[in-house]
Order: structure tokens, then sequence, then C-alpha cells
């Protein structure tokens, strides 16, 4: 909790310091320009994930976290693969690109990619870790990783969000993160939900034309149309595959009692 207080701060604090380096940029419609997106969302994230970049360096996690999981996945869990990269795709062949002024796209997936770098590592990297260091079971690991990441997004609120909205984005973020979590395990490799991650949020953003909303002029298709249930599919297949986590990762003086 410490780690991710540290970097909320550091990632809200470096969006005033945009607030007052673009003002105009800041106050835009957010897909309006390149400028307001960078301005709106990247630059924050920028920061944030040059800071845990800093701290995987100075604790040695690089090649811990990138490297195979300690535990191996069921099939069963190709499930949140599929229930996550499904719309992912319906979204990447459903959106009207051309709506976008030049550059906007390049940067929204851009900026995606550091939300799946930031979020991943911070998560499903640094919070799995720690809770599998710490002897938590597979299933706590899970569970509490992907509350820690739906406390983060109740930060929504101190931007004016609606708390109701705000309150479904925070329940689809649990169900998100498990999803994530079991990406994770069964690919083997935390790059896997780092991927479907980041591409999930640029192409929900643009799809819907907003951050956590339906733009009034958002463009509609069958595609889309189909995508757009997956929201709440995603909640309640997580909920769900939540209950089925088992295993536990050894703890290293366990392990090495063992050996002895």
């Amino acid at each position: 909790m410490l780690v991710v207080v540290v970097y909320l701060a550091i990632y809200l604090g470096a969006g005033r310091l945009a607030g007052t380096i673009a003002p105009d940029a800041t106050r835009a419609r957010l897909l309006s320009s390149p400028g307001a997106v960078f301005f709106q969302l990247t630059f924050g994230l920028l920061v944030g994930a040059l800071v845990l970049a800093i701290f995987l360096s100075f604790t040695g996690w690089w090649r811990e976290l990138f490297a195979r999981q300690p535990i191996s996945g069921s099939r069963w869990m190709w499930i949140a693969v599929v229930v996550v990269a499904l719309p992912v795709l319906l979204r990447l062949f459903g959106i009207d690109y051309g709506r976008y002024p030049s550059g906007v796209v390049a940067v929204v997936f851009a900026t995606g990619l550091l939300i799946g770098f930031a979020e991943e590592v911070l998560t499903r990297g640094i919070a799995v870790k720690m809770l599998r260091d710490s002897g938590n079971s597979e299933w706590v690991v899970a569970a509490v990783s992907s509350l820690v990441f739906a406390v983060m997004h109740s930060l929504n609120l101190l931007s004016g969000g609606s708390p109701l909205v705000v309150a479904v984005t925070v329940l689809y973020a649990f169900g998100f993160g498990v999803l994530m979590y079991l990406s994770m395990r069964v690919s083997g490799f935390l790059l896997v939900a780092l991927v479907l991650h980041g591409l999930t949020d640029p192409t929900t953003i643009l799809a819907t034309g907003g951050l956590d909303e339906l733009a009034p002029d958002a463009t509609q298709n069958i595609l889309l149309t189909i995508a757009s249930p997956f929201n709440n599919i995603v909640i309640v297949t997580g909920l769900i595959l939540l209950i089925f986590i088992r295993g536990r990762v050894p703890r290293r003086q366990d392990a090495l009692a063992t050996a002895s």
C-alpha cells in the first residue's frame, strides 16, 4: 500500500504540473488534439512509469517480475484471456479512426501501453511479488492485488467523476484485475497481462470517445455493439473465476528447508 500511495501521489502531482504547463490543453476535450491527450493522460503516466522503472532498478526486481511465473496455471484460466482479448479485437476493427484529429490515435495507443506498464507492474508485478513473498495463497494474492487495483480507480472521484460511474469503474477494475492475474499466470509472463491491459484502455477510449463514459457523438456499429456488454461480462467472469483460484508459491526459506 505504501508503494501504491507513493506512486499515486507522484502521478497526481504530475497531473497538476501538467495543468500548470499547459492549462488550455488540460481543459480541452480529451480527444480534441494530441496535446490534450498528452497533458491530460500521458504526462502523468510517463512520470509514474519512470518512477516505477527507477524503483525496479533500485530493488533489482526487473528480472524476477518479467521472468516466467513461479507457479503454473490451469487450462481453464485461458477463459480470462479470451474475455479480455475478444472485446479488444472487436473494438480494434470497429473504431472509426477517421473521426479523430491527426495524431490523436497514435498518442492514445502509446498512452495505453504506458497504462498497461504502470498499472500491471504496480499491481500484478510488485503487489503480487510482495504478497507471494509473505507466504499468502494464490487466492489471497489474486484477490488483494485486484482490490488494490480497484481502489486505485476510486481516485476518479477527485477529478469530479460521478460517484455512480466511479463505483461501477471500481467494480469493473476488480473483475478486470482478477482476469489480468489469471492471464499472467496461465501464460506464464507479466508481459502478456501488460499487453492485454495496454490495448484494453486505448481501444475503449477511442470506441466510446471519452474516459469512463460514452461521448454523445460516439460512433456505433455492429462490432462495437457486440463489444459493449463485455464490461459486465468482465465483472461477472472475474468474480466467478476468483472462486476457483488455487495454489501457493513456496517461500524461499521454505523451499530451502525442503531441499535440506
